[in-house]
């Protein structure tokens, strides 16, 4: 390895090559003050990086003569690694240095030399490394052509690091090139962002969010990451210490000018210049995508249907920002057509009816299952919106989004129906008057279930259906319980309660029938556990009372 640099007199080769852990650019940069230290773009802190060489070498030759003395003093200073050195002087026309590194043969004795290192002979394999570690040093790297004949030399590294020219000088085109450099991702991103911080931490970041997932978005374990450089230097390309775990889609560089160049991950946990970097280029993605969604929806839509079960990640995990991730999130509603996640809690407010205070929602295993629930046939009476939420992280989302601009976020599914203002004082007096009249046949319904439910009790949410299942205010829900127990996680006890419709003509004869009116009550139970979603304890006891049910409506 040869350079053209300032070289290395024989006293500085004794000093700085015969002395471990002592840095020569350490003690440059030292005597450097204002304008040529901010400038300078060292990287050797510790003077050890040289003595990597014997990992692979057994022996390092080091030739070099320094600028302005004359060719017959320039030196020869040679190591096994052993501890000692010697140093001659030798004729060198040309300033700078030249590196041999004598490489290790394999050995066959097990407690003599080291690997073998012959595979660092290959130019495919040195110009990976260099193209992986240095390719954006600003200093070129050549290297003879394998094929020339006549000793042709060409660069192999870029020399260059697009983040760290201005904005103003880079081109959409030059920034859609470097993802796909960056990524191999073929497809355009949707978005990017870069900017260079100066402060308390220094760093360049460019970052940007890709237009379809991966197919391990859903690996948590996975180590993922924005890829570090440290002055150009790569250090890592997954320190995913540099960004939230819920941002894992996020691609880009960041380059800092504080970190050390022997950083490791364990460093990075603990470091305060990560924790800035960290926290910016969150605000910095939050930013991107709030602009995107004001801006640019279809795309934010795109976005949201790759990324968006991910983001709700961030409810639960990172709270200083729950607010801005809060407008953020999209959603289904009884006013979108099937599938579609486009209402903002904002849009949802927004269109909120006179005397409306509460932002009501349903959970459900599927689009169709939510938009069939019998929960919702009162707010469809009434003209109520009422948001679908089917995605399996919303149950655990919900249990830090509780409220949207000061209205809560109530489901349609949990506790005693409570439509404030939309249900004037004659409705309520009316559903009074019905659960008093009911009140024999709840209690014959209760002592026929038994502990399968909680309570059984008259309710005017139902207007199709002739019963459906609740959970009790505290208890969760029949969703979050089923995706509990299909993941082999056991679930709290949950005991529904039942509630039945006076208004539905199979309620309104079972006031009079009293034949079997144990296979009544279960019958409405379990066709109320049916239409929730829920798998049956004993599907063939179901069918068979429904059978005798119909058979004994037919002799009648």
């Amino acid at each position: 390895m040869t350079d053209n640099g300032i070289g290395l007199s024989r006293q500085e080769a004794i000093d700085n090559l015969g002395t471990i852990a002592r840095s020569g650019t350490r003690e440059f940069f030292a005597s450097l003050t204002g304008d040529q230290a901010r400038d300078a773009n060292l990287i050797g802190q510790f003077g050890v990086g040289f003595y990597s060489s014997f990992i692979v070498a057994d022996k390092v030759t080091v030739e070099s003569r320094r600028a302005g003395l004359p060719a017959a003093e320039a030196i020869r200073w040679e190591s096994d690694g052993s501890g000692e050195f010697s140093i001659e002087s030798i004729e060198r026309a040309e300033r700078g240095t030249r590196i041999t590194l004598h490489l290790r043969a394999a050995s066959t004795d097990p407690d003599e030399g080291g690997p073998d290192s012959s595979d660092l002979l290959s130019g495919w394999r040195l110009r990976s490394i260099v193209r992986k570690y240095s390719d954006h040093i600003s200093l070129p790297i050549r290297m003879r052509k394998d094929d020339a004949s006549d000793g042709e030399w060409e660069m192999v590294n870029q020399a260059s690091a697009l983040w760290t020219r201005s904005k103003s000088d880079i081109d959409e085109e030059q920034y859609r090139e470097f993802y796909k450099h960056l990524t191999n991702d073929n497809d355009a991103p949707l978005a990017w962002t870069h900017n260079r911080v100066e402060g308390r931490s220094e760093y360049t970041q460019l970052l940007y969010l890709p237009s379809r997932a991966p197919f391990d978005l859903w690996d948590r374990q996975r180590r993922r990451g924005i890829r570090l450089y440290v002055r150009r230097v790569f250090i890592m390309d997954d320190a995913e210490q540099l960004m939230p775990v819920y941002l894992r889609f996020v691609k880009g560089v960041v380059d800092s000018a504080d970190l050390p160049l022997n950083v490791s991950r364990e460093i990075l946990q603990e470091s305060r210049d990560v924790r800035a970097i960290r926290e910016g280029s969150t605000k910095r993605v939050l930013s991107m995508l709030d602009d995107l969604a004001e801006n640019r929806p279809d795309d934010y839509k795109t976005f949201w249907s790759q990324f968006g079960q991910v983001l709700k990640e961030g409810m639960g995990e990172d709270f200083g920002n729950q607010e801005r991730l809060a407008k953020l999130l999209r959603f289904a509603s009884t006013a979108t057509a099937a599938g579609e996640q486009t209402v903002s809690l904002a849009d949802y407010v927004s269109r909120m009816k006179e005397g409306q205070d509460k932002v009501y929602y349903v959970t459900a295993d599927s689009d169709s299952a939510a938009r069939s629930s019998p929960h919702l046939e009162v707010f469809r009476r009434k003209e109520v919106e009422v948001l679908l939420l089917t995605d399996q992280v919303d149950e655990w989302m919900l249990s830090f989004l509780n409220e949207f601009d000061g209205k809560a976020l109530v489901s349609v599914s949990r506790g005693g129906l409570d439509l404030g203002a939309l249900q004037d004082a004659e409705e309520k007096a009316k559903v009074e008057e019905t659960a008093r009249d009911f009140a024999d046949l709840v209690a014959q319904i209760k002592a026929s279930l038994g502990d399968r439910v909680k309570d059984v009790r008259v309710t005017d949410r139902l207007t199709d259906s002739p019963s459906c299942l609740v959970s009790d205010e505290g208890d969760i829900s029949g969703t979050l319980e089923r995706l509990l127990k299909q993941s082999g996680q056991k679930a709290p006890e949950r005991k529904p309660i039942l509630e039945i419709n006076p208004m539905h003509p199979l309620v309104a004869r079972l006031k009079t029938e009293t034949a079997d009116a144990d296979g009544w009550a279960n019958l409405l139970f379990d066709q109320a556990q049916l239409a929730e979603g829920t798998q049956l304890a004993d599907p063939a006891g179901f069918v068979k009372r429904l059978n005798d049910m119909l058979l004994a409506m037919a002799t009648r």
